[in-house]
């Protein structure tokens, strides 16, 4: 078996255990593809989470070549991959060593990278020889005791990055960090499903809470505890403590059905259509944009979505004011602009803050393929957000006054 710097999750507490959260996060890029693919998997055990994670990912059509962990012999892993079934063992190969291995879509290291940065560098630089063409590498650090190869992810990230996710329900903390090395297409992206994100807490099956309200809330009961030892014979912890669930639900990240049909472009929030209006915009490109925009209050579901398919080509903030959102002059309040390289043209999602919201947050670097209806970040309280689209190439379906669903409601056809 061929041995890696820095794959091996050894440290002064013991190797860096991934959990169930932390696998799927992993292999969320195999996940996504919809396309008939070849993944990699390096460092894998018969017991590993990130095993069965990648083995429940796979399509038909899909293939998946693993290679051992060092301590595990390539018989044993057979022997795993065999007891799975018929189905699973015509897709999975298990090999001896790396140099087995044909390039990939995905490429998977199925441990926690540690050690130094340079380790950690030598591990990155051999794995990406297995990248195919506009390939994902995801590789995953502990959080606070790897400094080595944690600080070299980061700058590996800041130069090749599409995505990274803390995943804090885990044994140990860790990051997951998912690498691009060579370009790719907007097509591409629409071949993609909405990508999983552990940036949100499941409640119900059909509900979750983004990891933004989990720590409001949890701030909020703080807040509690500490004003009920301070001041025993108060009621006024009850303020806090009552406050805990209505800011948790605020933060509510619902399951949504996204629309099929390739021709369909679904509303990026929840909320109220102001506006259905032409305009131009030089920041985008010198032609003519439809710009629908639509007003969240403090009840609707705060978690912006991706409204078409694309690659993120820039992203940028405006300064501006805080002006209530539904008034005109919330046009030059603060926003953040993520614009979408698509087969249509370009599109545009501006998150603009309101009279309370004053936090934006945006989870997609340049690079990032987006899916349609794929959650991408968030806007504090209420807010508005705008879908710029290119005239020519768009009808819209909705008009001021409609009620728009994040994910789900069309607001326009392309043509």
């Amino acid at each position: 078996m061929t041995q890696f710097p820095g794959v091996r999750a050894a440290g002064r507490s013991g190797p860096v255990r991934l959990g169930e959260r932390a696998a799927r996060t992993l292999v969320a890029e195999l996940a996504r593809i919809n396309d008939p693919k070849a993944a990699l998997l390096v460092g894998a055990a018969p017991e590993s989470a990130v095993m069965a994670a990648a083995i429940e990912a796979l399509l038909p059509g899909d293939t998946l070549t693993v290679v051992p962990a060092e301590s595990v012999s390539p018989t044993a892993l057979r022997e795993h991959v065999s007891a799975q079934g018929r189905w699973v063992a015509d897709r999975v190969r298990v090999v001896d060593s790396l140099a087995e291995a044909e390039p990939a879509a995905v490429v998977v290291a199925g441990e926690a990278l540690a050690g130094t940065a340079e380790e950690a560098r030598a591990t990155v630089e051999t794995l990406t020889k297995y990248l195919a063409d506009g390939a994902v590498l995801s590789v995953a650090t502990a959080v606070g005791r790897t400094a080595g190869a944690a600080a070299e992810l980061e700058r590996q990230g800041a130069l090749h990055g599409v995505g990274v996710d803390l995943v804090l329900r885990n044994p140990e903390p860790v990051r997951v960090f998912r690498l691009r090395f060579t370009p790719t297409d907007a097509a591409a992206a629409e071949r993609l499903a909405p990508a999983y994100r552990p940036s949100s807490v499941p409640v119900t099956r059909g509900m979750h809470i983004d990891s933004n309200g989990v720590a409001a809330a949890g701030i909020a009961v703080g807040l509690a505890a500490l004003t009920r030892l301070a001041r025993p014979k108060s009621k006024l912890w009850l303020v806090p403590a009552l406050a805990a669930a209505p800011v948790a639900a605020f933060f509510r990240d619902p399951e949504r059905d996204v629309p099929e049909d390739p021709s369909a472009v679904v509303a990026a929030a929840d909320g109220k259509v102001l506006s259905v209006q032409r305009l131009h915009d030089e920041r985008f490109g010198d032609g003519e944009f439809l710009r629908i925009a639509v007003f969240l209050s403090v009840l609707d579901v705060h978690v912006n979505r991706s409204p078409v398919a694309g690659k993120v080509v820039d992203y940028f903030v405006a300064d501006g004011g805080f002006v209530n959102a539904m008034k005109p002059d919330a046009e030059h309040n603060v926003a953040a602009y993520t614009v979408l390289d698509t087969t249509h043209g370009t599109v545009v999602v501006a998150q603009r803050t309101g009279l309370i919201a004053r936090r934006i947050v945006q989870r997609a670097p340049i690079g990032t393929l987006l899916a349609r209806g794929e959650r991408f970040g968030l806007i504090r309280f209420g807010s508005r957000t705008d879908v710029y689209l290119p005239v020519e190439a768009a009808d819209p379906l909705v008009g001021p006054g409609d009620k728009v669903v994040g994910g789900s409601t069309v607001i326009a056809r392309w043509r």
